[in-house]
């Protein structure tokens, strides 16, 4: 199994010079200038917005038209990314973003404590939802067609808003959790939720039960495999890395038992938000890290695939989100770059 590693494009979004603390206390940091959130379009994946300081940039990264041949060349030169259009509502910094399966609407999350939803082709905003009380770590879909939207906060609750509705008001919140909530998730009728205090807590909203399973270490970001059977963790040493030397792991955890299935390590991560996601049909596990290395495991085996240096220098790379369907990925980094790989 090998993968892809060859850098296909890149773009640049210019965010201002900001620093953004997620922390438990003392947090976990989001870095200054970074892009924090990467989403590919629902279906094809052709497009991909990427989300910093304030702004959304949507982008094709290939576009089909190529600039014209020149006297000099009778090849057309292949076509640089092409910015489609941009989405300015924000106040502070955006640090999600979910695309609707129409490709109609995406919501974002931030810094400004606001729930937006938005219309793709018009660039303006349908709801803005207010309620949290801390920052708006994530956010997902969920509910028949994609009606509801699920946030998870600074403020250590996890809101579901109606997309049909005018009230400004969530539907439901949970609060069980004791730090800020990182990470959310949802299949079916089951939501999950991953949070500083070291827990992973999934909703049972048919049954009206809350199962937790205790990781013991910062939860920072939560992907579900396609089946729904399972779950992958990056976490964060348990204690700030002056203290620790234990090394930052990502985890593999049974939905079912909570048992766990494999663990993956060699990444730099001891501070920051650093989102890893699971890519090639589930096969293999992919993270960024704190000094700019993309890493890559086999996600039975737990050993190392690839590890990708200077992806975006030295810079952390805060965020990785792989395309199934053109064999590709794209990293965000505290560089301000998105950069597009493949073969």
């Amino acid at each position: 199994m090998t993968f892809p590693t060859s850098l296909l494009t890149q773009f640049e979004t210019k965010h201002g010079n900001v620093s953004v603390f997620l922390k438990r206390n003392p947090g976990i940091n989001a870095l200054k200038g970074a892009i924090h959130a990467l989403a590919y379009s629902a279906g094809a994946g052709q497009y991909l917005l990427s989300g910093g300081h304030r702004t959304i940039s949507l982008y094709n990264p290939f576009p089909s038209t190529a600039p014209a041949a020149t006297p000099f060349s009778a090849t057309p030169a292949p076509a640089g990314p092409k910015l489609i259009q941009t989405y300015s509502a924000h106040g502070y910094e955006v640090l999600a973003i979910a695309v609707h399966s129409s490709n109609a609407n995406f919501v974002s999350v931030g810094g400004d404590k606001l729930v937006f939803l938005w219309d793709v082709a018009e660039a303006k905003t349908i709801r803005r939802w207010a309620g949290h009380s801390g920052r708006v770590n994530d956010c997902c879909w969920a509910g028949e067609g994609g009606s509801v939207v699920v946030t998870g906060s600074y403020d250590a609750t996890v809101r579901l808003w109606d997309t049909k509705s005018s009230s400004t008001k969530p539907i439901q919140v949970f609060e069980e959790a004791r730090d800020s909530v990182m990470s959310v998730a949802v299949r079916e009728h089951e939501v999950f939720a991953g949070g500083v205090d070291g827990r992973v807590r999934v909703y049972d909203l048919r049954m009206g039960l809350v199962y937790v399973d205790v990781v013991g270490q910062p939860v920072t970001s939560l992907t579900l495999t396609t089946d729904g059977t399972a779950f992958l963790l990056s976490t964060l040493p348990p204690e700030p890395a002056s203290a620790s030397t234990a090394p930052a792991q990502i985890l593999l955890l049974d939905k079912a038992t909570g048992r766990l299935l494999q663990s993956y390590t060699g990444h730099a991560n001891s501070a920051y938000r650093i989102r890893s996601t699971l890519a090639m049909h589930d096969r293999c596990v992919v993270s960024g890290s704190e000094n700019g290395t993309v890493m890559v495991w086999d996600t039975l085996e737990g050993t190392v695939l690839a590890k990708v240096e200077g992806v975006h220098g030295d810079k952390a790379v805060s965020c990785v989100v792989w395309n199934e369907k053109r064999g590709e990925w794209a990293s965000g980094g505290s560089d301000g770059i998105t950069r597009v790989w493949g073969t």
